[in-house]
């Protein structure tokens, strides 16, 4: 497993540019609400922690993560500089997570293809509960975190070619 004595929290904070002059969009699926809002809240907290203005960071949330495709694609429209992606798929009893899984992840990585805006993953898909609570807050750190340096960085790699 790859968050295994690893936090994703854990990052070299001199490494990461300014973020100050970058705006960024959130959007968040309100499927598995108590997850997505503990990623929401590393997220927003890590951008902030780099120098971004409150009002430079535009949040929509989405009915689930399915959902989180369409509600990127329109937030690409909203001259950002890099979009975050956030939802949490849980295993269940039925198929129905591959499917979701499969969509949002080729999905997102459609809109990372054919457009201009990058598109941050941060969605977690996790065999049960606890695995999401470990990796939106827990002893593995918040996989919040980690999408906004992920989105500084791309918008920095943007802005610069």
């Amino acid at each position: 497993m790859a968050t295994v004595n690893k936090n994703l929290s854990d990052y070299d904070k001199t490494t990461i540019p300014d973020a100050n002059k970058f705006r960024f969009g959130m959007v968040v699926s309100e499927w598995n609400g108590n997850i997505t809002e503990a990623l929401c809240n590393g997220a927003y907290k890590t951008l902030i922690e780099h120098g971004v203005l409150p009002h430079n960071i535009i949040r929509w949330d989405v009915p689930g993560s399915f959902e989180l495709i369409y509600g990127s694609k329109k937030m690409q429209e909203q001259m950002v500089n890099a979009v975050i992606a956030i939802g949490s798929v849980i295993q269940g009893e039925t198929k129905h997570f591959d499917f979701v899984c499969d969509a949002v992840s080729q999905g997102i990585k459609d809109l990372n293809v054919n457009r201009e805006t990058p598109v941050v993953f941060c969605v977690l898909t996790d065999n049960n509960m606890q695995q999401a609570i470990d990796r939106s807050g827990g002893k593995h750190g918040n996989k919040g975190t980690e999408a906004a340096i992920a989105a500084i960085k791309m918008a920095e790699l943007r802005k610069n070619s």
